[in-house]
């Protein structure tokens, strides 16, 4: 892929440890490996997001927004091909318990499944006959559930979609995994963003990404884990933060995109009660990440025009 400036100007640190990985509080120090170096895997993207591990295939896949594809980065030989061109404006992707592919797409308004023979199958484009605005992120739960946010991004104009009126207000859904039944599980969030299970799955961790300033909002799961409860603001990003898409791991750390200045560009880790702990440094702003490798204790990163990893001393909650 071609490289971009500035990110082309960046290097590798060759010092152990790297400094671009920061303790913000001495909780970070055992989550990080001193012969651990932050790497860059790929360039050239207009605004990556949605990585996603395929540990079968050995291959990371992720999207380029505004470029309208997916790519693919082979762990084994470094190559990065197209997944899928044109993508209807891809964002976030996960995997089914089945393994399967789960895309929120655009220019499409709806969130996909890739199935093994690769034939698309249809999740939701609506909610009660009136079409989503633009899926962003999704996470599928242990009982096989689908959650997924919905902003108005993708229709705002014609960069990451297709300029559209909005017929719902901005959601976060829930489709059952039996049934395919579609409820609204948040409402009354201001363009909610990236989301997350806790690893017990007790809590759903929600981004409201055009809150001044950004935050990411906590909900207690309750019924029979399909429906939240009890909103509680868990952090609150400060005026310069913007956390977009993150990840869990074991301990129940937030791995959270983070940016807008060089000092705040990477990623930002949180404790379950919401205190920063770490920061990784990176040279452009990080949107989203994911746990992979053999062991879930890679972090990928899909920044703004490139992918980064860092293996780390943790895992990613399986499924995540």
């Amino acid at each position: 892929m071609a490289a971009n400036a500035p990110e082309a100007e960046w290097k590798p640190s060759t010092r152990y440890p790297d400094p671009s990985i920061v303790s913000l509080d001495a909780k970070f120090d055992k989550y990080k490996l001193p012969l651990s170096n932050v790497e860059r895997l790929a360039t050239g993207t207009r605004w990556g997001e949605g990585p996603v591990w395929f540990g079968d295939a050995r291959c990371l896949i992720w999207s380029d927004v505004p470029g309208n594809r997916m790519l693919r980065w082979d762990e084994e030989t470094g190559a990065v091909s197209a997944f899928r061109k044109p993508s209807n404006n891809s964002n976030g992707n996960t995997r089914d318990r089945q393994g399967r592919l789960i895309t929120c797409e655009h220019l499409t308004r709806r969130v996909t499944r890739t199935e093994y023979d690769g034939a698309i199958t249809v999740i939701c484009d609506n909610y009660q006959g009136k079409r989503l605005n633009s899926p962003n992120d999704v996470v599928v739960k242990s009982d096989g559930s689908i959650w997924f946010t919905d902003p108005m991004f993708g229709i705002h104009g014609f960069y990451e979609g297709e300029k559209a009126d909005s017929e719902l207000p901005m959601n976060v859904y829930r489709v059952d995994g039996k049934t395919g039944a579609v409820t609204v599980a948040a409402d009354g969030i201001n363009a909610p963003n990236g989301l997350a299970f806790s690893p017990d799955e007790k809590t759903l961790y929600i981004v409201e990404s055009r809150s001044a300033p950004r935050t990411i909002l906590r909900f207690d799961v309750t019924g029979n884990g399909d429906r939240l409860a009890n909103r509680k603001l868990l952090i609150d990003s400060g005026p310069h933060g913007t956390p977009d898409g993150f990840r869990v791991d074991i301990d129940g750390n937030l791995w959270c995109g983070w940016g807008m200045t060089p000092a705040l560009d990477g990623v930002r880790v949180f404790t379950a009660q919401g205190e920063p702990i770490g920061h990784i440094s990176l040279p452009e702003r990080c949107a989203n990440v994911c746990f992979g490798g053999r062991h879930r204790n890679r972090l990928f990163m899909a920044a703004a025009h490139s992918l980064y990893s860092l293996y780390v001393n943790t895992q990613g909650v399986a499924g995540g």
